[in-house]
């Protein structure tokens, strides 16, 4: 599940030209894959190989670029991150591209202990990409290869969620949440938001609540409407872990819970008073969080002790 920024392809070769002007949520990253400029430009050049923007020998490895996506593979607790430059597995050596590519990758979410589900940007390098909107993605092998479901070059689903039959997904390109009961191969159109980050559970599919720029939301009816919610912290992500269960970051880095979304309890504190980005609730006990820094902290308690499990800049070049 993505958060609290968005972001766009990093500015790399591409075999074919695109400009565009993304004045609202798509920030161009830095050499870092962090957001500054206003405006993607992809400039054509000669490359036959999207692995392209790989290092050569003595090179540093590129890091993760600015994280929006966590997840567990239920199988074996490994542990994953989506960035603007990959997707990546965790470990004590360092994070590990895999399969050594570099799509920017967003709404990234385990569904199956060896299936993805994402969408985003392609690498800049890619030979085969069309356009600079993924749509919906999906990895049956953890990553290392990826097919593409629907709404290619249609939508760009910075948060995506699975809550049972139901996927939600936030197009970036339109603020609006859709909805599919067929894992993705169609689509319905719901509600307009202000940016965000959806959530719900498979115990409650149609309940869903967003993080929002005006606060949080909620929606009884499957993402058609939505209601404010009064009384909640301003909140940067937000989890729905059991249907009668809400685990937040609040902005100021807060692990926060609640049951109805009107009154909230602290749970704890993301180490060293860290701007969160990213949420992912594996169960109401095992949390992933993500800061703007890109580094990622674990919870086995709810939220309450966290163990920073990756820093940023620490890269491991296997694949």
């Amino acid at each position: 599940m993505r958060a609290a920024g968005d972001g766009c392809p990093h500015p790399p070769a591409c075999p074919f030209s695109i400009v565009l002007d993304l004045t609202h949520d798509h920030p161009l990253p830095d050499t870092r894959g962090r957001c500054g400029g206003r405006r993607l430009l992809l400039t054509a050049r000669s490359t036959t190989s999207p692995k392209a923007t790989a290092p050569k020998a003595g090179d540093p490895v590129p890091g993760t670029g600015h994280l929006h996506g966590l997840g567990v593979a239920p199988a074996d607790g490994t542990l994953y991150a989506a960035g603007h430059l990959g997707v990546f597995r965790l470990g004590p050596t360092g994070a590990v591209r895999i399969a050594d590519r570099y799509q920017d990758t967003m709404g990234f979410t385990v569904t199956d202990p060896r299936t993805f589900l994402a969408s985003g940007h392609p690498s800049p390098t890619d030979p085969t990409a069309t356009s600079p909107q993924l749509g919906l993605i999906r990895s049956a092998d953890t990553g290392q290869t990826w097919t593409t479901v629907s709404a290619g070059g249609d939508a760009g689903f910075h948060s995506l969620q699975q809550a049972g039959p139901t996927l939600y997904g936030l197009d970036s390109q339109t603020s609006q949440i859709w909805a599919s009961k067929d894992g993705g191969a169609t689509w319905e159109r719901r509600a307009k938001i202000p940016g965000g980050d959806p959530a719900a559970h498979a115990g409650a599919p149609q309940e869903v609540w967003a993080t929002t720029r005006d606060g949080l939301l909620h929606s009884t009816d499957g993402g058609a409407t939505f209601q404010p919610v009064p009384g909640a912290p301003a909140l940067a992500a937000v989890e729905r872990p059991a249907p009668d269960q809400l685990i937040a970051l609040a902005a100021d880095g807060k692990v926060v819970a609640s049951g109805d979304g009107r009154s909230w309890s602290e749970r704890g504190r993301l180490p060293g008073g860290v701007q969160p980005a990213v949420l992912t609730a594996a169960s109401p006990a095992h949390l992933l969080a993500a800061d703007t820094n890109d580094a990622v902290y674990e919870s086995k308690d709810g939220g309450r002790p966290w163990n920073t499990v990756h820093q940023p800049g620490h890269m491991n070049p296997g694949h």
